[in-house]
Formats: C-alpha cells, structure tokens, sequence
C-alpha cells in the first residue's frame, strides 16, 4: 500500500513538472514566432524604386500581339511582369504558382511572363512548359528597364503605371508577398515588418 501511494506521489510530481516544461516551451515558441517574420520576396537595392513611374515600353509578344508595359491601363488591373528564363530552374518550379495566381488573382491582376535570348529557345520553351495562356514577351530593354540582374525576378505595376512591388521571387510565397505588399501599401513585406518593429 505504501509502495503504491509512492509511486502515485512520484507519479504526479512527473506530471506536474512535464506540464511546467511544456507551459515553458510553448512561451518559447510564442516568442520566437513573433521574431521570426514572414520572408518576402528580396528586393535589391538597384532599380527602380517603389513608388515610381514604370517605364513605359511596347513590346510584341511571341503570339504577335503588340503589349503597351507600363502605362496606365483603362481596364483597372494591374499588371505582374515576371523575368523567366528557359535555363532557369527555379523559374521552373515557380511555373504552377503563376498558373494558379492567374487563376485566383485574375479580377485585379493580369501576368506577362517576360524574358530575353534566341525566340527559337524561348518558344520550346512556352511549348514544353504549356505558357500559352500567359503573354510572353523577349525583350532584352525590358530587363534592361527593370535593372534584372538575377531570375526569377518579379515586377508589379499597378493600374496607373505605378511600380508598387518588385523582387527576386524563389518560392510561392516570395510571389505571394508582393500581392500583399500591394495591399499594405509598403515596398516590401521586409519594410512593412520593419515599421511595425520600429513603432512598438
């Protein structure tokens, strides 16, 4: 009986010190959640910058449709010009993100996919990817405008010429952060939590 009543007290006493280990460990978490801010895409220090009027270009795209980038549009979207390239396996990957922000984002965002180099290259490139739904433009100045140093890179303007959002975009969520950087008003998730931080 005493054994019993041993090991019963001992048993507690484990329970009630697990439970002071795990109240210690979810404060734990809870603080390094709140350091640990969502990454967005990576902006880079040249180009042009948030705020400012996007340069203005026509450019055909490789179905033969002329595009006007840049200027204000009449039909109130905005417009993401992502930098791919055929070589560029990262671009790859980021390929059924576009698909489905197409699809979800289409009442306010229109995407042209954007790159440079031989036309033969980039259209095995549209035709072994299946990129005919997007406008894809080869344009050397295009990238030249937007200071594209590195792929994928990701540009976008808003419905009155406006860049709003810009950056190296690795991942879905790189993509997704300059749709909300729109929506925030801010250059960059980055900028946004680093005003927050400052503010506090």
């Amino acid at each position: 009986m005493t054994a019993l009543l041993v090991s019963n007290t001992v048993l507690w006493c484990v329970v009630l010190l697990l439970a002071v280990v795990v109240l210690g460990l979810m404060r734990q978490v809870g603080v390094l959640h709140a350091r640990i801010a969502p990454v967005g895409a990576l902006m880079l220090a040249k180009g042009l910058k948030i705020g400012e009027q996007a340069p203005v270009l026509s450019e055909t795209t490789l179905g033969g449709a002329v595009r006007v980038l840049g200027a204000p549009r009449t039909d109130g979207l905005c417009t993401l010009l992502m930098f791919v390239s055929p070589t560029c396996p990262v671009c790859k990957t980021l390929l059924p993100a576009l698909r489905s922000s197409r699809r979800t984002e289409q009442a306010w965002l229109d995407i042209v996919l954007a790159s440079d180099g031989a036309l033969p290259e980039q259209r095995a490139f549209v035709q072994a990817e299946s990129l005919n739904e997007f406008p894809y433009v080869v344009s050397a100045s295009l990238g030249l405008s937007y200071q594209v140093s590195r792929l994928p890179f990701a540009a976008l303007v808003d419905e009155a010429g406006v860049l709003r959002a810009r950056g190296l975009v690795n991942s879905r969520e790189h993509l997704e952060s300059l749709f909300e950087a729109r929506r925030l008003g801010v250059a960059s998730l980055q900028d946004y939590f680093d005003k927050a931080a400052t503010a506090v």
